[in-house]
């Protein structure tokens, strides 16, 4: 029995080899779209972030000096800005919409003296098109430093204190509040981290799809009834296909953490750890996959609702964005979803956790796995039957 299960395990795997869908959907298209999503959204936790600025200071005043000292110094010293020198206005505003700045401060003449007198002032700030984050940065800088100023202006009305000189200590005057980097580990992953994990759970529910759905190809193709006249028995079939998608899965899952590991740098944390997570995950998206398609009466039919179940799943799940950005509800939400316990189990190892550390995790993805394989193995047999 488990020979005829290995056999047809083999002959599924070999197939899916051949057409080429099971390397493009467990292999190419997470790696792909890992690497992609990566260079496109930022990590900022990880200090690779960096705006390009210049200044063009026309004023050339204490107020004017104080933004680019007291406010830009520091953020260039952090790593968060790099300060070029400008040009002219018309040069340094070039450089942007090539792209060879992100921004560009410029403030205008007078700048100084309209906010000593307690006048209305401004700092234009101009961004390359291309770079919205980073001129979105560069802006919140901005206007951090000119609500200040805008504070002790009408901090001095009210009080009947010197304008200009609150306005001055105040543009003078260092950052009240700095955001530092705690020592503890992050749970947090990075952003290529979390894209190639996202993207691999994501995928793999496409992956251990195949094996299900075969034995409607089997039973629409007329192959299911010499497979039953044969000295095979039923879960013989059954096996088969389903050790072909754990096979497939698995498979898929171990090549794309090394490739992404070692190709885009991406950080999965104890090995032991991640092989267990994907051990649960495989058999949970297996479950869940093989319930739907025992659903269905065409491989069509199985294809569309599995696929609207893996991209909801997914969307949920927290695969393609942090559900800690959205609404609480979100994120509680979320743990209904094995891809949700999948990311939380490698934030733990992220941080430093050993196997042990996945505990919760693995035994959340073992509990949906449990429960959609037994739902799934009790329909099945009605599909082999003719």
């Amino acid at each position: 029995m488990i020979r005829a299960s290995l056999l047809i395990a083999a002959k599924d795997v070999r197939q899916r080899i051949r057409d080429r869908s099971a390397i493009m959907l467990g292999l190419v298209a997470p790696l792909g779209l890992a690497f992609i999503f990566s260079l496109i959204i930022p990590d900022f936790g990880g200090g690779d972030f960096v705006v390009r600025v210049a200044v063009v200071d026309e004023d050339g005043g204490l107020v004017s000096q104080a933004f680019t000292d007291q406010v830009l110094g520091p953020f260039a010293d952090e790593g968060l800005l790099e300060i070029s020198d400008a040009g002219s206005r018309d040069e340094t505003l070039g450089l942007v919409a090539d792209g060879g700045l992100d921004a560009t401060y410029v403030i205008p003449a007078g700048f100084s003296s309209d906010v000593l007198a307690g006048l209305p002032a401004e700092i234009r700030v101009t961004g390359n098109v291309d770079a919205q984050i980073a001129t979105e940065v560069a802006a919140a800088i901005a206007a951090e430093f000119t609500g200040t100023l805008t504070g002790a202006q009408l901090a001095a009305q009210a009080s009947g204190a010197d304008v200009g000189l609150l306005a001055l200590q105040a543009a003078q005057a260092a950052r009240p509040v700095v955001l530092s980097e705690a020592e503890a580990a992050s749970k947090v992953l990075d952003a290529t981290t979390f894209f190639s994990a996202g993207m691999a759970i994501f995928f793999l529910f496409f992956t251990v799809q195949f094996g299900v759905a075969s034995l409607l190809e089997e039973r629409i193709e007329g192959t299911m009834p010499r497979l039953l006249a044969a000295p095979i028995p039923p879960i013989s079939i059954v096996g088969g296909k389903a050790i072909a998608s754990l096979a497939v899965g698995v498979i898929a899952m171990a090549v794309l953490t090394v490739a992404s590991a070692v190709f885009i740098g991406a950080d999965w944390g104890h090995p032991i750890g991640v092989a267990v997570l994907i051990a649960a995950s495989v058999l949970a998206a297996l479950g869940i996959m093989a319930v739907i398609a025992t659903l269905a009466k065409t491989p069509e039919q199985s294809s569309n609702w599995q696929t609207i179940v893996a991209v909801v799943l997914g969307m949920l799940g927290g695969t393609f964005f942090p559900v800690s950005q959205g609404p609480e509800a979100l994120a509680d939400i979320s743990l209904l979803t094995p891809h949700a316990w999948f990311m939380r189990g490698l934030g733990e190892l992220h941080a430093g956790g050993g196997p042990t550390s996945v505990a919760v995790p693995v035994a959340a993805i073992l509990a949906f796995a449990a429960v959609t394989v037994g739902i799934a193995g009790l329909r099945v047999n009605r599909m082999v039957r003719l």
